[in-house]
């Protein structure tokens, strides 16, 4: 017998968020704006050359504080999809996504990491059962255009093995998002333990990763320290438990397009303590991109229906 779940709003592909959702799609958007931090950080504060070991301590004590904190494990066949799901949202998604970052130009990266909202839709037909939206993957095309225009400079190069783990690290996360929606969450887990169980199971697949590629771990200073609380507190605990809380509860597109704030904030912070500029290129951007996220909160406009006429006395009588 499978478990009870907690899953509301899966709808068709033209559900929308409706105003009582609202606040609870502010409060999913937090993630991604944290998550635009990550550059920023780990740039300024924390030593260069192991991404792995700091997405390693953004995941597992993480996960193993929210475990403490709520005293909830998984039960029956939930232990399997808790590892599956963290595999597909952080285990596999982090070390594809920092090779992306390694072998292509920062904008490049974050413009593959963009065509996740486009994935989504598209696997919302094959796992959620939803009819295919034009208007969802229309936004989305556009979304990734914002993107690209923000973030991409006129040097921006193609590395072959970098573009397949950008597109591979949208794509397991897009996966990730779809099944969790499509498995909604557990009704004994609130949503601290089920971020918690994802945190802890993507964290647990990193570490053999991690230390295979990068070896031993660095030597930590005191910017360092600050730099992994934040990622493993902020950018790992609390943003994952508003992650896993909305996608669970909003319509799936309507979250998934929401991760395109990612790039515009690190943008903004790479003007504004970098020194980097934004000119009208990618200002222009920024409000494709804006744009593509409020269109995405939006239910899509129902096709015309043509050609139907009202029933007639003959039509009502007839068997």
């Amino acid at each position: 017998m499978t478990s009870p779940v907690i899953s509301r709003g899966v709808g068709g592909a033209s559900s929308g968020v409706p105003r009582s959702d609202l606040p609870r799609t502010f409060l999913t958007a937090v993630t991604p704006v944290v998550w635009g931090t990550t550059y920023v950080v780990t740039t300024e504060f924390l030593p260069r050359g192991h991404p792995l070991f700091a997405g390693l301590l953004r995941a597992l004590p993480a996960g193993l504080i929210a475990l403490a904190l709520t005293r909830t494990l998984p039960r029956g066949m939930w232990w399997g999809k808790a590892a599956v799901l963290g595999v597909l949202n952080i285990g596999l998604c982090f070390p594809l996504l920092f090779v992306a970052a390694e072998r292509l130009p920062g904008g490049v990266a974050a413009t593959l990491a963009a065509i996740q909202p486009l994935v989504v839709a598209v696997l919302a037909v094959a796992v959620l059962s939803e009819a295919l939206s034009g208007w969802r993957l229309a936004w989305g095309a556009v979304g990734v255009v914002g993107v690209g225009l923000v973030v991409i400079g006129p040097d921006a190069a193609l590395d072959m093995a970098g573009v397949v783990a950008g597109l591979a690290s949208a794509a397991s996360m897009a996966l990730g998002v779809t099944l969790t929606k499509r498995w909604g969450r557990p009704a004994e887990a609130g949503p601290m333990a089920f971020a918690g169980w994802q945190l802890t199971a993507g964290g647990l697949f990193l570490v053999p990763v991690t230390f295979l590629a990068e070896g031993a771990p660095p030597a930590v200073d005191l910017p360092a320290v600050f730099g992994y609380l934040w990622l493993g507190l902020v950018g790992g605990l609390i943003a994952y438990v508003l992650w896993f809380r909305g996608i669970t509860t909003l319509p799936v597109a309507s979250a998934a397009v929401l991760v395109l704030l990612s790039p515009l904030v690190a943008a903004v912070l790479g003007a504004v303590v970098l020194g980097q500029t934004l000119g009208p290129v990618q200002l222009l951007g920024f409000a494709l991109a804006l744009a593509a996220i409020v269109a995405g909160q939006l239910p899509a406009p129902p096709w015309p229906v043509r050609n139907r006429r009202t029933p007639g006395a003959d039509d009502l009588a007839s068997p």
